[in-house]
């Protein structure tokens, strides 16, 4: 078994030995504690079966241990200083294929054409740079992506929104997008400590998993999420305010959209936060005739 990359000794050893320094604009936080690598790992079930894309390797502390649980690892990595790096500290493994690219750019659909062909299991396993957690979570599931799981490390607090019941303070159009596709649960928080430079914030890994079904069947799933982020556009505000504010001519059909809650026996009144995802669905598709073409 080779020496792990995840030790405050190591790391030092291979920043040093290349000269490297953190880029803020990047978000790097490296982490530096093999078990909580191992345990981010077992979260995701990897077999011998299993492909695994990865975003932001760094140095390849989290890489090494997927590459020896899983058959294939895919990683994006923006910062083209630490491909030499990679190149290095990931030579033990031949089931390793780094793309120097920003993930927010790429074709993720042909990138798994391409790299994982004939798999039938496939995983998002990542230390995910906290200034673009959001983006690429949506980018994935907006992308239909086919995966299985998504098993990554973010800010506590986006763990937070992201599994946020409804009436919560957390609750928002991020819950609702993300849980229309997977179950969100938060599998662990992670102190400071074991980065390097350490982050200004408390970290949570995330485990999302693809539901069999979605909860809702709507008409325009784009559809769906634009009400629910319009019907948070202010918190404190009715959805009759909210919607009225950012639906396309939403204030000229005042009409038409409280049509709409009569329709499905819903109160106007309502704040944003106190509908379930299902009840969102009926929203969105009760609104859906009168706004569809914007």
């Amino acid at each position: 078994m080779n020496k792990d990359i995840a030790t405050p000794i190591r790391t030092r050893e291979i920043l040093e030995k290349y000269g490297f320094s953190f880029k803020k604009s990047l978000g790097q936080n490296f982490l530096i504690d093999s078990n909580i690598l191992r345990n981010i790992v077992s979260h995701a079930d990897l077999t011998e079966r299993t492909g695994v894309i990865e975003i932001g390797p760094g140095i390849g502390a989290l890489t090494e241990h997927i590459a020896r649980a899983a058959k294939k690892v895919v990683a994006f990595e923006i910062d083209g200083r630490l491909l030499p790096v990679l190149e290095d500290t990931l030579s033990p493994y031949d089931n390793v294929t780094v793309i120097n690219q920003d993930v927010l750019e790429a074709d993720l659909n042909k990138v798994v054409e391409e790299q994982f062909s004939g798999y039938d299991d496939l995983v998002v396993v990542a230390n995910l740079p906290y200034y673009v957690t959001t983006p690429i979570i949506m980018k994935f599931l907006l992308d239909r992506v086919p995966i299985r799981a998504m098993v990554i490390m973010m800010q506590k607090e986006v763990a937070d929104r992201i599994t946020a019941s409804p009436s919560t303070k957390a609750y928002g159009s991020l819950s609702i997008a993300v849980q229309y596709y997977m179950d969100a649960e938060v599998s662990m928080i992670v102190p400071k400590t074991v980065f390097v430079p350490q982050p200004n914030v408390e970290s949570a890994v995330l485990t999302l998993t693809r539901k069999e079904q979605v909860p809702v069947e709507v008409i325009d799933e784009d559809f769906l999420f634009q009400v629910a982020r319009g019907s948070f556009v202010q918190r404190r505000k009715t959805l009759l305010n909210n919607l009225q504010a950012s639906l396309p001519n939403g204030k000229a059909k005042k009409e038409q959209i409280l049509q709409a809650f009569e329709q499905i026996g819903m109160d106007p009144g309502r704040r944003g936060e106190t509908l379930t995802i299902q009840e969102f669905g009926a929203l969105a598709n009760a609104l859906y005739p009168e706004f569809r073409m914007s």
